[in-house]
C-alpha cells in the first residue's frame, strides 16, 4: 500500500508549486505501514487551533519524485567560496528540546537559525523563503511527541522531506522517523520505550559521523528519547542505514561513566571499514555499506537518502549527556557547504545575515518590532496572514518581537534607602524571632516571608520578610476569566488594593504576565542606590504565580478552574533581609523620588535593638515522619489508590505511543480545618522540615495562607544577567539509621529510573533557558547531585545561562513556566495530557513563589511540599514523574511520601 499527502484546506492541497520540480513520474510503492496512534488527537485530548491547519496523511498514493531543480531567479556568477556562515530553518515539532538544537546550531553555523513551528508557515511561505528569497542553506527537523503518521504531530515536515530534494535536511528523532516514513518505511513500536537512557552506537563512518568514534569501547554513547522506531525490514532501497545500537541494553547516565567492562572489536561488526575509499562509497550511496545483523535486538539510529542530502538520527545529539553532539552538527554544516559548493553558481548564493531575523527566536514583549529584521518582517507579513503578526503569540506564550524600551505608561522614579546591622541576627533570636516580633501581630495579616530555613551547604543565603508598608504598598489579586470556555486563551481580572485600602478592578485582555512586564519596565532607578547590597531583591513584587497561568505561557486552555486566585502579589516597599551566612540584618525602604522619607527605617531599627534573645528559641531538627498516614489523620484524597495507579498505567500507555517522554502526574489531599493558627502551622512546618526555598504568604482579604517548605528553585535571574534553574527529579525517604540512610542515598544516586527522570528535565530546562540566553552560554555545572533534607534525599541538577540583553525578566519566566520538573517532556503535549488525567486544578501547587525586584531581577521556587490554607480547608499537592521504567505501586508510594511531612505538620498544629 502506498500513501499520499492531502489537506482539508484548499490552500494546502497538493499541487505543483512554481519554484520546485514538476510532478511527472509514477509514485513509489511502499510496503503496508503500521499506523501508530490515530491521525487526529486522541479523543480525550482537547484540540488546539493549530490542528485544523495541519496537512493530513492518508494511505493512498504518494506523488512521484519531482524533476528538474528550480535554480532560482538570481544566479550569482562569481566563483564559489566557502560559506561564511550557514543559515538554518529549524522546524519545531512542538518539542521541549528544540532550543537545545537552536543553541548548538547558533554556535556551529555562526548565525542563529530561524525557528518555525511545523504548522506556522504554509507551503507557499516555505517555497517563497527557500526558492525565491534563498533565505536558508539547510533545514533541521526537530524531535517531537507523537508519530509521523499523525498529521497533527508532523505538520509540514513530510512535504519538506518529499519535495525539497535539493536542500540538505537533518531530521532528529521524530524528524528521523518522518524521513523513513515519507519514503515508505514503517514506523512501529520499539521493543521497549527508551527515554533519558543511553546506548552505545556503531556507525558506518559516513560524513555525518566524521571524527566520531564508533563501537562499544569507543565512548560514543548517545541519549535516546523515543518509543517508536523505523522497522529495518521495511527500509526502502533509497534509504541507507548509517548508525545502529551496538547492543540491546540501554544504560543509565552513571553507568556510561564507568569504565567499559566489555571489550569488543567493533570493526569486525561493521561491513564498511574506516578507509577513505569506504567513506566515499558510504557517502555517495552507490552501495549499501553494511547490513544489520541480529535485527531483533538492534535499533536503527541513523539513516541517509541515497541520492538526496537528507539525514536522520533517532538519538538526540543535542542532549547534555550525548558526547560528540556538536561535532555531528558541525559535520552537517560541512555537508551543507560541500553540497552547495558542488552546485555553483546556484550556491554561493544568499549570504544575507538578516535572514536569521525573519522570526525572533526568543520570547519577547509585543510592542516594538526589531528594526534589524523589519524589512523581512514586512515582506513575510504580505505572504501569509498566519505568520509574522506582531501580536501573534508563539507556542510558549509570547510574541516574536522585541521591546527593550519602556512602555508608554506612567514612568515612576524610585529611590532606595537601606541600613545594615552587622552580626545582629543571632543576637535577636534569628529570622523566626525577627518575623514574629516585627510582623507576626494580628495573625500576621498581609505579610510575606521568603524563608531560607535550610542553609546547609550554602543552598540558600537570604531571607526576605515584611508586611503592609508605605505609600507604594499594594496587593494584586488576579483571576483568569471563565475557563469553562475551552477555546479561551488568556486574559482575566485584576483587583488592586492600595496602601489606603482603596480597591479598583480592571480587565487584563493580554493577561497578568503582560501587566507585570509593563509594571517592571515602567520603573526608573539609580543603580548606585543598591551598591553594596549582596542580594538582588531590593523591593518590588513578591507573591505567587499559580499553575493555571500556563495559559499565558504555552497551553491553549485550562480544563480545570482554580479555587484560589491564579496570582497574588504584594508590592513590597519596606522589607527586612537576613544574611544567614554573615548573620547580618538589612532594612530597606523604597519610595518615589519626589516622596519624603518615612520613619519606617527608624522605627524598625528601634524594634530590632529592643528584641532580646529568646531562651525558648526552637532549634531546627530532623523530622521523622515514619509511616504517618495522611488518610488516617482525616485527609481525603482526590483519587483512591486504585484510581491513581490506573492513571499511572494510562500515562505509561501515552509514553509507549510516543505522546510523551515523561509525565509528572499529581493529585491533592484535603482536610477541612476551620479556624487555625496558620502562622503557627508554618512555624511548625519550617522547624520540622526546613527548606532553602520555603515561604510564608498571607493574603488576608482572600482568606488565603501559603505555608511552603520547598527544596526546589524554579528560576533565578541575578543582576549580572545569569539565569539559573535547579530542577529536582528523584526522591527517596531518609533511613532510620545512619547505615540505612546512606544506603538509600546511594540507591537514589544509582537508580536508572531517577537518572532518566532527571536527565529528561535537565535537557528540558536547557531548552527553556536556550530560548532567552546567549548562544553557547547554557551549561550544566552540576548534574544529578544528591541533596539531603530532613525527611528525604533528592536528586538535583543545576542549569545556568547568560540572558540575552533584549529580553526582560518576565520574558524569561514566560519561556520556562511552569517548571519542567512539574510537567514532564515534551512540555506542551505533556501538559495537555495531564489536564485530562488530573481531576482538578493544581491551583498554587506546581506554580512558583518568589520575587520580582524593581531592577528586573527575580528568584522563584517550585511550589511543592506546601500546605495551602484557603477558606477553612488545607490542601497538599504531590505527585511524581512517570517514565517508561515506572511501576504504578512505587509511584503511588512516592506520592504519599511527599505528603507526609506537610500533613503531619497540619495535624500537630490543630
Amino acid at each position: 500500500m502506498s500513501f499520499s499527502l492531502c489537506s482539508s484546506s484548499s490552500e494546502l492541497k497538493y499541487h505543483c508549486v512554481e519554484g520546485l520540480w514538476r510532478s511527472n513520474v509514477n509514485p513509489p510503492v511502499s510496503k503496508p505501514s503500521v499506523r501508530v496512534g490515530n491521525s487526529t488527537r486522541r479523543d480525550n485530548i482537547q484540540r488546539s487551533d493549530r490542528d485544523s491547519r495541519k496537512i493530513a496523511v492518508s494511505n493512498h498514493i504518494l506523488p512521484g519524485q519531482l524533476e528538474g531543480p528550480y535554480l532560482g531567479k538570481k544566479l550569482l556568477e562569481k566563483p564559489c567560496e566557502k560559506l561564511e556562515y550557514v543559515r538554518t530553518l529549524l522546524i519545531d515539532n512542538y518539542d521541549s528540546y528544540t532550543y537545545n538544537i537552536y543553541q548548538e546550531l547558533s554556535i556551529v553555523n555562526g548565525v542563529p537559525p530561524v525557528v518555525v513551528q511545523n504548522d506556522e508557515w504554509t507551503w507557499k511561505d516555505i517555497c517563497h523563503y527557500l526558492y525565491e528569497e534563498n533565505a536558508f542553506d539547510n533545514i533541521v527537523i526537530s524531535p517531537g511527541p507523537g508519530s509521523p503518521t499523525c498529521s497533527a504531530d508532523i505538520g509540514i515536515c513530510l512535504r519538506l522531506l518529499l519535495e525539497c530534494r535539493d536542500i540538505p535536511i537533518l531530521g532528529v528523532c521524530l524528524g528521523h522517523q518522518a524521513l523513513g516514513y515519507v519514503h515508505g518505511a514503517q514506523v512501529v513500536h520499539a521493543s521497549e520505550p527508551v527515554h533519558g537512557r543511553l546506548s552505545e552506537i556503531q556507525h558506518n563512518g559516513c560524513q555525518l559521523f566524521h571524527d566520531i568514534p564508533s563501537g562499544r569501547t569507543s565512548g560514543f554513547k548517545v541519549v535516546r528519547y523515543h518509543s517508536l522506531v523505523i522497522d529495518p525490514e521495511s527500509l526502502p532501497e533509497e534509504l541507507i542505514p548509517i548508525a545502529w545500537t551496538s547492543s540491546s541494553n540501554a544504560l543509565s547516565f552513571l553507568e556510561t561513566r564507568k569504565s567499559n567492562a566489555i571489550s569488543d572489536d567493533y570493526e569486525s561488526q561493521i561491513g564498511c571499514s574506516r578507509s577513505a575509499k569506504s567513506f566515499s562509497e558510504c557517502e555517495n550511496g552507490s552501495r549499501r555499506p553494511f547490513v544489520l545483523s541480529d535485527k531483533s535486538k538492534r535499533v536503527i539510529m541513523g539513516i541517509r537518502h541515497s541520492s538526496r542530502p537528507h539525514y536522520g538520527l533517532q538519538f538526540h545529539p543535542e542532549s547534555v549527556a550525548t558526547p560528540h553532539g556538536r561535532q555531528i552538527f558541525s559535520n552537517f554544516r560541512k555537508i551543507t557547504e560541500d553540497y552547495w559548493l558542488r552546485l555553483r553558481p546556484y550556491t554561493a548564493r544568499m549570504q544575507v545575515p538578516c535572514a536569521s531575523q525573519l522570526f525572533g527566536e526568543v520570547p519577547r514583549s509585543r510592542h516594538v518590532v526589531n528594526n534589524a529584521g523589519d524589512q523581512l518582517y514586512r515582506k513575510a507579513s504580505q505572504i501569509s496572514p498566519l505568520t509574522h503578526n506582531a501580536d501573534k503569540k508563539n507556542y510558549f506564550g509570547v510574541s516574536n518581537t522585541v521591546n527593550i524600551s519602556h512602555p508608554s505608561t506612567d514612568v515612576r522614579f524610585l529611590r532606595l534607602e537601606w541600613r545594615k546591622f552587622d552580626r545582629l541576627a543571632s543576637q535577636v533570636g534569628g529570622a523566626k524571632s525577627i518575623f514574629c516580633e516585627l510582623f507576626g501581630h494580628h495573625k500576621a495579616e498581609n505579610t510575606f516571608w521568603l524563608d531560607s530555613s535550610s542553609i546547609e551547604k550554602k543552598r540558600a543565603r537570604f531571607s526576605f520578610m515584611g508586611g503592609k508598608g508605605g505609600s507604594l504598598w499594594k496587593q494584586l489579586t488576579y483571576r483568569l476569566s471563565d475557563q469553562s470556555d475551552m477555546t479561551f486563551k488568556g486574559g482575566g481580572y485584576l483587583l488592586i488594593e492600595d496602601a489606603d485600602g482603596s480597591t479598583k478592578s480592571k480587565c487584563l485582555e493580554e493577561g497578568f504576565l503582560d501587566f507585570l512586564n509593563k509594571e517592571l519596565l515602567s520603573f526608573r532607578y539609580e543603580e548606585r542606590d543598591y551598591e553594596g547590597l549582596p542580594f538582588d531583591f531590593h523591593g518590588g513584587y513578591i507573591g505567587y504565580l499559580g499553575y493555571n497561568l500556563k495559559v499565558e505561557c504555552s497551553v491553549v486552555s485550562n480544563r480545570h478552574k482554580s479555587r484560589s486566585p491564579d496570582a497574588c502579589f504584594f508590592f513590597a516597599d519596606n522589607l527586612l533581609v537576613v544574611d544567614h551566612h554573615n548573620d547580618d540584618v538589612y532594612i530597606l525602604c523604597l519610595r518615589e523620588e519626589c516622596t519624603a522619607m518615612t520613619s519606617w527605617l527608624d522605627s524598625t531599627e528601634e524594634k530590632l535593638f529592643s528584641l532580646k534573645l529568646s531562651a525558648t528559641r526552637l532549634e531546627e531538627q530532623n523530622f521523622q515522619v515514619g509511616n504517618f498516614s495522611p488518610f488516617e489523620a482525616g485527609f481525603r484524597a482526590e483519587k483512591s489508590r486504585e484510581q491513581y495507579m490506573e492513571d499511572v498505567e494510562k500515562s505509561l500507555r501515552y509514553i509507549k505511543d510516543g505522546e510523551s517522554y515523561e509525565l509528572c502526574l499529581t493529585t491533592q489531599i484535603r482536610k477541612s480545618i476551620g479556624e487555625i493558627d496558620s502562622l503557627g502551622l508554618y512555624l511548625h512546618l519550617r522547624q520540622k522540615n526546613p527548606a532553602p526555598y520555603a515561604a510564608w504568604l498571607n493574603f488576608s482579604k482572600e482568606n488565603l495562607c501559603v505555608c511552603c517548605s520547598s527544596p526546589e528553585r524554579f528560576l533565578r535571574l541575578d543582576r549580572n544577567g545569569t539565569l539559573e534553574a535547579k530542577p529536582i527529579k528523584g526522591t527517596v525517604a531518609r533511613g532510620e539509621t545512619v547505615e540505612e540512610d546512606e544506603q538509600r542515598k546511594l540507591q537514589l544516586q544509582y537508580s536508572e529510573k531517577d537518572q532518566a527522570e532527571n536527565l529528561m528535565i535537565v535537557d528540558l530546562l536547557r531548552n527553556d533557558l536556550g530560548r532567552v540566553c546567549e548562544p553557547g552560554s547554557v551549561h550544566v555545572p552540576h548534574l544529578m547531585d544528591v541533596e539531603s533534607y530532613a525527611t528525604v534525599h533528592t536528586m538535583v541538577s543545576t542549569i545556568r545561562g547568560k540572558k540575552k540583553s533584549e529580553v526582560t525578566a518576565v520574558d524569561c519566566v514566560r519561556a520556562a513556566f511552569p517548571g519542567g520538573s512539574m510537567t514532564g517532556a515534551p512540555k506542551l503535549r505533556s501538559m495537555e495530557l495531564l489536564d485530562c488525567l488530573e481531576s482538578s486544578s493544581r491551583g498554587i501547587y506546581s506554580g512558583s513563589i518568589g520575587f520580582f525586584s524593581y531592577n528586573q531581577t527575580f528568584d522563584l521556587n517550585i511550589v511543592i511540599r506546601t500546605v495551602v490554607v484557603h477558606e477553612g480547608e488545607a490542601s497538599i499537592g504531590a505527585g511524581g514523574a512517570i517514565v517508561a521504567l515506572s511501576n504504578p505501586e512505587d509511584e503511588y508510594e512516592e506520592m504519599i511520601l511527599k505528603t507526609r511531612a506537610p500533613a503531619k505538620a497540619v495535624m500537630e498544629s490543630l
